[in-house]
C-alpha cells in the first residue's frame, strides 16, 4: 500500500541494472515482494533500451558499470523521461560520488553491502520524492495557466475601457457616432480578403478600433464645426494621430500594428501623407488598410455641411484615388469584400439622438 500511494497512479514497474547478476537477483526478489513487476539490464545500454521499450517510473542502478556509468545513465533517463525516480547502489562508500549522483538526478543513494530493509525505505523515500515532485510541476503549470487567464482577462477588460474611450468621444457627434466601429468592421473585411494572419488580424481590429482617439486633444469647436475647416483647424484636426500614438504607446507596447494604425492611418502611398510623410510599403499594412476604411466610412457619412456619398461614387472615388493617396492592394480587397457581402449594406440611421432617447 505505501508503495502503491507513492506511485501516484504510474504502473508498479521497476527497472534494476546492474552488472552483477546476484545483486540484479537480490533486489528483483525485494521489489517483486512489494508488488513490483521487474526488469533486469546489465549495462546503461540495456537499460535505455529497456526504458525505450517499456518505460519504468522506478529505477535502481549500480554506479559502476562496463561502458556507461551510473551518472552518464542518470543524466540520460533525466533527458528523456525527466519523471523517472533512480536509486543508484554501489559497493563505494564515497561521500564525493554521492554527491555527484544526486546533483545528476538520483533521488537517493545506498551502498553496498545493504540491507533489505533500508533498501526498500530508500527506494520508498525516492518514490514520495517523485511524486511531491510531479505535484509540484503540475501545480506550477496550473498555476502558469491561470496567471496566462487573468492576464488576459484584464488586458480585454482594459482594451474595453479604450473602446469605451473613443466610443465616448464619437457621442459628442451626432454625425461619427460609430465611426470607429464602422471602420472596425471594414478594415477587417479587408484583412480577411488579404489572407492576413490571427496575430495580426487581433490588433488591427485594436488599432482601428482606437485610430481616432487623438481626438481627445482637438478642440470641440473644431471638431464640431458646421462648415469646411480652414487651413489652420484643418492641421489641428491633423495632430490626433501623434496625439494617440503618444497616448496609447506606454499601454500597447505589445501592440505595434494597433499603434502603427493610431499613428499612420493618414498616411499616403504617395508620401504626401501625415504625420510621417511614409510611402508604399513604408506604411504599415495595418495602416494602409485602416486608411481605406476610414476613408470610405468618411465619405459615405454626412457631416453638418455634406451628405454622405452613395456607395457607388465613394468607391469610385476610393478607385481614383489608387495608387496617391490609398494602396491598390487593400482597395482592390475591399471592392472583393463590398461584392461578396462580407461588407454589410451601410446603416446611418441611428444617430446621437436617438441614443439618447435610448438611455433616457
Amino acid at each position: 500500500m505505501r508503495f502503491a500511494s507513492a506511485l501516484a497512479g504510474a504502473p508498479g514497474r521497476c527497472l534494476i541494472v546492474d552488472d552483477e547478476p546476484a545483486i540484479r537477483v537480490a533486489v528483483r526478489r525485494l521489489m517483486q515482494a512489494e508488488g513490483f513487476v521487474c526488469v533486469e539490464a546489465a549495462t546503461g545500454l540495456e537499460a535505455l533500451a529497456a526504458q525505450e521499450a517499456d518505460p519504468c517510473p522506478l529505477v535502481l542502478s549500480d554506479f559502476h558499470m562496463p561502458g556507461m556509468d551510473g551518472a552518464q545513465l542518470i543524466a540520460a533517463l533525466r533527458e528523456r523521461w525527466p519523471q523517472t525516480a533512480v536509486v543508484m547502489i554501489t559497493a563505494v562508500s564515497d561521500v564525493n560520488l554521492a554527491v555527484r549522483c544526486l546533483e545528476a538526478g538520483a533521488l537517493d543513494y545506498v551502498t553496498k553491502p545493504f540491507a533489505m530493509e533500508e533498501l526498500r525505505a530508500r527506494v520508498l523515500q525516492a518514490l514520495e520524492k517523485r511524486r511531491l515532485l510531479i505535484e509540484n510541476e503540475s501545480y506550477r503549470s496550473e498555476l502558469e495557466a491561470r496567471v496566462v487567464q487573468q492576464t488576459h482577462a484584464y488586458e480585454e477588460l482594459f482594451l474595453a475601457s479604450l473602446r469605451s474611450l473613443a466610443e465616448a468621444l464619437e457621442v459628442k457627434d451626432s454625425y461619427t457616432w460609430g465611426h470607429s466601429t464602422r471602420v472596425s468592421q471594414y478594415a477587417m473585411a479587408i484583412a480577411h480578403e488579404l489572407g492576413l494572419p490571427a496575430d495580426l488580424l487581433h490588433q488591427l481590429e485594436t488599432g482601428s478600433r482606437l485610430h481616432d482617439i487623438g481626438k481627445i486633444g482637438v478642440r470641440e469647436s473644431v471638431l464640431n464645426k458646421a462648415g469646411a475647416l480652414t487651413d489652420a483647424e484643418y492641421a489641428h484636426v491633423m495632430e490626433h494621430p501623434v496625439i494617440g500614438w503618444r497616448l496609447l504607446a506606454p499601454l500597447l507596447g505589445d501592440m505595434p500594428h494597433a499603434l502603427a494604425v493610431v499613428r499612420s492611418h493618414h498616411e499616403r502611398h504617395d508620401g504626401r501623407g501625415k504625420p510621417d510623410a511614409l510611402s508604399g510599403d513604408d506604411i504599415p499594412l495595418a495602416a494602409r488598410i485602416t486608411a481605406v476604411a476610414d476613408s470610405f466610412d468618411a465619405m459615405t457619412s454626412g457631416r453638418p455641411y455634406r451628405d454622405g456619398m452613395p456607395v457607388e461614387v465613394a468607391m469610385a472615388e476610393l478607385r481614383r484615388c489608387t495608387g496617391t493617396q490609398f494602396d491598390p492592394e487593400c482597395v482592390a480587397a475591399f471592392e472583393r469584400a463590398m461584392s461578396s457581402g462580407a461588407i454589410p449594406p451601410l446603416d446611418h440611421s441611428v444617430q446621437r439622438q436617438t441614443l439618447l432617447h435610448v438611455v433616457v
